[in-house]
C-alpha cells in the first residue's frame, strides 16, 4: 500500500481517493473471479458476501430445464396468449436520465405472443418498423412469480444454497427478456442479486460502493414516455412522482469534461454467458446491456442492514456535502 500522508495535510477528496485505493488493494478484484459448481453456503458467505465481492458462478444452474427449453417456439406455445407487461422506449433507455428528466418507460399490456413476434423480427427493418420503439420485459415486481408462474418449474422459485446463505427466501424473482438496444442505466440496489442468464449474453459495468464519491448524482423531475403517434414519443411530466435522484453518466461513453471525478472510478467490465450466474453484491453500481434477444432470471435477496450499510450511508452523506461546498 502507498505511504500514508499526514492526516493534517488531507482534504476530503484525498480521503475519498485513499478509501477507493485501499479497497482495491485489500479485497476488490481487478477482474471478475469465477467459481465452478454449487457453492457451499458458509464458504460463499465468507468469501464473497462478507467482503461484498462479485463473482461469476459456472455450472450451478445446469439442471434448469429452461436452459434448453426456453426457445421462442416453446415460450409461444406455453404462454403465448397470456397478457404481459412490457416497457417501451424510443431509445432503449428505461428508468434513465434523458434531457434533464428522469424518464420511465411507457408500460403496455400485450400478449406474450405479440412480444415474441417483436423480438423475433427485431433485425428485420420492414417488420420492426411496424412496432417502433424498444421493447423490454423488465418489470421488477417479482414478475416471474406474478406474471409468469407457468415458467417457474423450468427454473426454481428460489436458489436453495443461496436461501441458506442469506437466511431467507428471495424477496423477488424477476424475468427479463429484451433485444440488443434495451439498456439498464447505472444504478445500485439494496439487494444481494443472483443474476442468471438463460440465453444470450449480458454485459455489466460494475463499480464498488467505495467509488461512490466519483459517480455523479443529480435530482431530476420525473417523466414517462408516451407514444403519441406511430414512432413518435414524447416525455410527459409525472408530478405525482416528483423529483428523483439518479446517476446521469453513461459509463460506456462518460463525459469527463462534465464529470471529471468519474475518471478516478475503476469500472469492472463483466460478461455473463448463458448458463452462468453473477453474484452482484448489494450497493454495487451497475449498468447492463445485452446481445440480441437475451433472457435472464434474477433473484433479489434482502441485504443485511449492518455496519456495511451504516458506513455506506456515511460515505454517501459526506460525498453529498462535499459536492455542495
Amino acid at each position: 500500500m502507498d505511504e500514508e500522508k499526514d492526516p493534517g495535510q488531507l482534504n476530503v477528496k484525498d480521503c475519498f481517493e485513499s478509501l477507493a485505493q485501499e479497497a482495491r488493494e485489500l479485497y476488490l478484484p481487478d477482474t471478475i473471479q469465477y467459481i465452478d459448481g454449487v457453492p457451499n453456503p458458509l464458504d460463499f458467505y465468507r468469501e464473497y458476501v462478507c467482503p461484498n465481492r462479485p463473482v461469476i458462478i459456472r455450472n450451478a444452474i445446469t439442471h434448469w430445464p429452461a436452459l434448453h427449453k426456453w426457445t421462442i417456439p416453446y415460450l409461444r406455445d406455453i404462454y403465448g396468449e397470456k397478457e404481459v407487461t412490457v416497457a417501451v422506449t424510443p431509445n432503449g433507455y428505461a428508468d434513465a436520465v434523458y434531457k434533464d428528466h428522469f424518464v420511465m418507460p411507457e408500460e403496455r399490456t400485450m400478449s406474450f405472443a405479440s412480444f415474441l413476434d417483436i423480438m423475433q423480427h427485431s433485425n428485420d427493418l420492414e417488420k420492426s418498423a411496424q412496432h417502433p420503439g424498444v421493447f423490454y420485459i423488465q418489470k421488477q415486481n417479482s414478475n416471474l412469480t406474478e406474471e409468469f408462474p407457468e415458467l417457474i418449474p423450468d427454473v426454481e422459485a428460489d436458489i436453495p444454497w443461496a436461501t441458506e446463505t442469506f437466511g431467507n427466501p428471495p424477496d423477488a424473482v424477476n424475468f427479463w427478456m429484451g433485444q440488443e438496444k434495451a439498456i439498464t442505466s447505472m444504478h445500485k440496489d439494496h439487494y444481494e442479486n443472483l443474476y442468471c442468464v438463460i440465453s444470450g449474453r449480458k454485459h455489466f459495468i460494475l463499480l464498488p460502493p467505495t467509488d461512490l464519491p466519483f459517480i455523479p448524482y443529480g435530482t431530476y423531475p420525473a417523466a414517462k414516455y408516451k407514444e403519441v403517434s406511430p414512432g413518435h414519443f414524447e416525455m410527459i411530466d409525472d408530478p405525482e412522482v416528483g423529483q428523483l435522484p439518479w446517476i446521469p453518466i453513461d459509463p460506456q461513453e462518460p463525459d469527463l469534461n462534465k464529470w471529471p471525478c468519474y475518471s478516478k472510478a475503476k469500472p469492472l467490465h463483466v460478461t455473463v454467458n448463458a448458463g452462468e450466474m453473477l453474484y452482484l453484491p448489494s450497493l454495487w453500481f451497475h449498468h447492463v446491456r445485452q446481445d440480441q434477444a437475451t433472457i435472464a432470471v434474477n433473484f433479489w435477496y434482502d441485504m443485511e442492514y449492518d455496519i456495511k450499510y451504516n458506513y455506506f450511508k456515511f460515505l454517501e452523506n459526506i460525498a453529498a456535502v462535499d459536492k455542495k461546498l
